[in-house]
């Protein structure tokens, strides 16, 4: 039996097209750059208590506790009410609370501790803007310097209002 042998044809290899990804390229980079979120995240450090410390209980030194309720605010002192504040127009007067809590972190230069204490139905923003003001100050502008920011009760615990 006789053997045919046929020549194999040179084919060239064959060439990618690479127009269609260019293009999906080109249109997909600069609509992820313009999506990507460039924000700055904050982490605020909370003190939460833990279920195995069980330190040995001491007597209660000075400590602020800003109490946020549907009428208004309150600012203690961890056993007696320093003032009350009252919504006034819906919105919490929250100019006054960075007053008093400057004026306490005068008399208690030491203490960084603080407490918000929520009641159920407080807004998540009222909160934030809480902790925001009992945690730092501007303090206004002498002459031609600019306002600066003072941190005044850094370590926030929350929880529930009584």
């Amino acid at each position: 039996m006789r053997r045919h042998h046929y020549r194999r044809l040179a084919k060239d290899p064959a060439a990618l097209d690479m127009t269609t990804f260019l293009n999906l390229m080109v249109a997909l980079i600069p609509f992820l750059l313009v999506t990507a979120v460039f924000s700055r995240i904050t982490v605020v450090d909370l003190s939460l208590p833990s279920a195995t410390s069980a330190a040995a209980p001491s007597e209660p030194g000075f400590r602020v506790e800003v109490i946020v309720r549907e009428a208004g605010l309150e600012l203690t002192n961890g056993r007696s009410v320093i003032a009350r504040i009252p919504r006034a127009g819906g919105a919490y007067d929250l100019d006054t609370l960075a007053t008093l809590v400057l004026s306490l972190k005068r008399d208690h230069p030491d203490e960084n501790g603080a407490s918000v204490l929520l009641e159920p139905d407080v807004a998540y923003d009222h909160l934030i803007q809480v902790m925001d003001v009992v945690r730092s100050a501007e303090l206004p502008a002498e002459g031609e310097t600019p306002p600066t920011r003072v941190a005044l009760f850094t370590d926030i615990s929350i929880g529930d209002a009584p």
